[in-house]
């Protein structure tokens, strides 16, 4: 039962912080398009870990993170004025690159040659 409770949690975790990100005026954060791609929580709520990552590639995620570690304070006080927990976790912000490189493997399926006879064909099945 409490891990149905710790999911809810981190998802809304999640939401608020997407949320929270974009409302921040610092142009490290809002210049990057950054996205909150994963959230892990610890059991006791005391950390979250958040993975961010930037259409721009991996510099402007880490610059993103950097920017976002220094403004932790104010990202956990918000997230405490908008979710309802006894206590809540400090946010420690990773940078990643898994958008930058979900849209090369994107690139790289549309780049393939499949002929119009295969695709006809799985479409009849």
């Amino acid at each position: 039962m409490a891990g149905y409770k710790m999911d809810r949690t981190t998802e809304d975790i999640k939401r608020e912080l997407t949320a929270i990100l974009r409302e921040m005026k610092d142009p490290r954060v809002s210049d990057a398009l950054i996205s909150v791609v994963r959230v892990d929580v610890t059991n006791d709520l005391s950390y979250c870990s958040v993975y961010v990552s930037s259409m721009y590639g991996m510099e402007k995620s880490k610059e993103a993170a950097k920017a976002l570690k220094n403004a932790a304070g104010y990202i956990r006080k918000e997230l405490g004025h908008r979710l309802k927990l006894r206590h809540v976790p400090a946010p420690l912000f990773y940078a990643t690159d898994s958008i930058e490189y979900s849209a090369n493997i994107n690139r790289m399926l549309s780049e393939l040659d499949i002929p119009e006879e295969e695709e006809e064909d799985e479409e009849n099945l």
